[in-house]
């Protein structure tokens, strides 16, 4: 069974893809954001070891899994469990056609209509993907593909 990391923009697809093969191949599913942060106002994250910890939860005693998320420093620590990674490494434009077009994502806001009041601040911040330098950037992404030992693929247009 597959242990596999799925990482890129916000909007790339990243929670719409890791649900699809979850599904089909029965496996178990951890969407990255739902461990990164504390619950407070404004959000902070939570420390590295208590997200190792909670990675090393989920993927403990299971045969295969799918994890998906943004976060570089979090992909490094689950990616020494994984054998595979899909970079879902799509333009700016079409990460912001799908997050004006994303469903509902009830296990991160309490209604459809608070998700989309944050629209407006998502698609700022995926179009500065280019442009950061920090662990959720194109830079930091694609450096985490490269030195990823197992196996590997991009994915560049929605599929």
């Amino acid at each position: 069974m597959r242990k596999l990391l799925i990482f890129g923009n916000s909007g790339s697809g990243k929670s719409t893809l890791a649900k699809k093969l979850a599904e089909q191949e029965g496996i178990a599913h951890l969407d990255l954001d739902v461990l990164a942060w504390q619950d407070t106002f404004p959000p902070q994250r939570n420390s590295l070891s208590d997200s190792l910890k909670k990675i090393q939860k989920f993927t403990r005693g299971k045969e295969g899994w799918v994890i998906e998320g943004c976060y570089s420093d979090l992909l490094e620590l689950a990616a020494i469990e994984a054998d595979e990674v899909i970079f879902l490494n799509l333009p700016i434009a079409a990460c912001i056609e799908n997050a004006k077009n994303r469903p509902w994502e009830p296990h991160k806001y309490p209604s459809k209509e608070e998700q989309d009041e944050n629209l407006d601040m998502l698609i700022d911040w995926i179009s500065d993907y280019d442009d950061r330098e920090d662990l959720f950037s194109r830079k930091s992404h694609e450096a985490f593909y490269e030195n990823f030992p197992g196996e590997k693929t991009m994915i560049t247009e929605n599929i």
